[in-house]
């Protein structure tokens, strides 16, 4: 399992950890910029917009279907070596993003990019956790959780403004310098450690795990686009029960890819239930509201970007606050407050229409930032807050691939939500009640966090909340 001479090499480093943050915010940033800059390949490679599409599932696909043998590779070969070396893999990519001639170079440029992206998250997170004692636990995940609260905010500006001024090519490039920049950093900052060369793989395990993740990944970005068709819900089928497969067969293999012994610590298997359903439901948000500004409201895309910004506000000024609240409260308290002051926001998002006061949109949105800034924070550090250092690396794999398929999962949910509320009419037959149906929707499955968060040991996590070692064993 974790090589523990590089366990103890290492240590905590707020500079490792915001070198690291960084890498992902590029990491994330990519999945989704390319979304505003569509047209403009489009026109360049005289193509229909919607070939373009396969760019943007293509990297989707690569970094989830990459992140379960990252844990592998990380303990063979040493996860210093693999973090640098995904930091290159991902900057040379994105060169030959840039330098595409057609749509079939560009694909598989992304494809090489999402290899190196797969690599990027759980390797460097792993190299955060393993130097970080668990008192330090909550300031090591306020550095990587930011990344994930701003990317998909920002992304539409980024892409937007690149693409507006300069061309769709700067959206690329811009990752050479950045990436030039980490990888030095990274060879200075991160710990040596020497990998386990006689760390076997589990190549059923890898098989069913990779295709399990593949399929889930692009039926729910088929589904995004066509809800109403069979068939990406039949992919994502295959996908759950070729999941299923795998775990079945690592419950009973020697030398399993992960230690699925992970799931029978309460507080992380919480981001597989309440955790999941929260990511999911929160990553509809900056796909519904975009929509429903432009759609229902009729404004222009640069007016709605402005507003979702608000979102933004949120998460940022909230940020400080964040850790001293799990300190003083606990992880159950905090988690509880924030999916259910999420789900009234989402009620509340669902009463806007074209005539609501703008400011009051803003304080609303902003509201809903800080909660959702609140919540990430929180299930980041509680998911390894009771995790043994041997199973680490396990623990971190399944993390990755979890808020992969949450932020899939909920671009498809919310499409297929507005899908039926305009087909069925439920909620009326003007252009806001779609939306309406949608939020609604979204609220009564946050709810479902809620209550997950309400079966949480109270001490659950409390060596890392409170500094100290929890005063009852947390029930399994």
């Amino acid at each position: 399992m974790a090589n523990n001479s590089s366990v103890a090499a290492a240590s905590w480093s707020p500079r490792l950890a915001l070198l690291v943050a960084a890498t992902f915010f590029m990491e994330f940033l990519d999945g989704t910029v390319l979304v505003t800059a569509i047209p403009s390949i489009a026109r360049d490679f005289d193509v229909a917009p919607t070939d373009v599409n396969i760019t943007m599932t293509a990297y989707l696909m690569t970094v989830a279907m990459g992140i379960p043998i990252s844990g592998w590779l990380a303990e063979r070969l040493g996860a210093r070596n693999v973090f640098c070396v995904a930091i290159a893999t991902f900057t040379a990519a994105s060169l030959l993003c840039a330098v595409s001639q057609d749509l079939t170079m560009l694909t598989l440029s992304r494809i090489l990019q999402g290899a190196g992206g797969a690599m990027m998250v759980p390797v460097g997170t792993l190299v955060v956790l393993r130097g970080t004692p668990k008192q330090d636990l909550l300031r090591a995940t306020a550095y990587l959780v930011w990344p994930g609260l701003l990317a998909p905010v920002l992304a539409p500006v980024i892409g937007g403004a690149l693409t507006s001024y300069l061309s769709w090519q700067w959206i690329f490039l811009i990752n050479i310098p950045l990436g030039l920049g980490a990888f030095l950093v990274a060879l200075r900052l991160v710990p040596q450690g020497a990998g386990n060369r006689d760390r076997r793989l589990d190549w059923p395990g890898l098989a069913l795990t990779t295709l399990g993740v593949g399929s889930v990944v692009v039926g729910l970005e088929y589904a995004g686009h066509h809800p109403s068709d069979v068939l990406p819900w039949a992919v994502v089928g295959l996908g759950l029960a070729l999941l299923a497969a795998a775990a079945g067969w690592m419950r009973h293999s020697g030398h399993p890819l992960f230690d699925l012994g992970v799931f029978s610590t309460r507080s992380f298997r919480a981001t597989a239930t309440g955790g999941f359903i929260y990511r999911l439901t929160i990553s509809a948000v900056p796909f519904l509201l975009p929509l429903m500004f432009q759609d229902a409201f009729g404004w222009d895309p640069l007016h709605a970007g402005a507003m979702v910004a608000a979102v933004f506000a949120g998460n940022i000024g909230i940020k400080p606050a964040t850790t001293p609240l799990i300190r003083r409260f606990g992880f159950k308290p905090v988690l509880v407050f924030a999916s259910f002051a999420s789900a009234i926001t989402f009620v509340f998002c669902s009463m806007l229409d074209a005539g609501t006061p703008e400011a009051l949109i803003a304080v609303l949105l902003v509201i809903s930032g800080a909660a959702r800034s609140i919540g990430f924070s929180a299930y980041a550090s509680v998911q390894y807050a009771d995790i043994i250092p041997a199973q680490l690396p396990s623990a971190n794999v399944v993390s990755a691939t979890l808020v992969q398929l949450a932020a899939g999962s909920g671009i498809a949910l919310g499409a297929l939500f507005l899908r039926i509320f305009d087909s069925t009419g439920a909620l009326g037959g003007d252009s806001t009640a779609p939306y309406r149906g949608a939020f609604l929707a979204m609220a009564a499955l946050m709810l479902l966090s809620t209550l997950d968060s309400l079966s949480l040991h109270r001490h659950a996590g409390a060596e890392v909340s409170r500094g100290r070692q929890p005063q009852r064993k947390a029930a399994p």
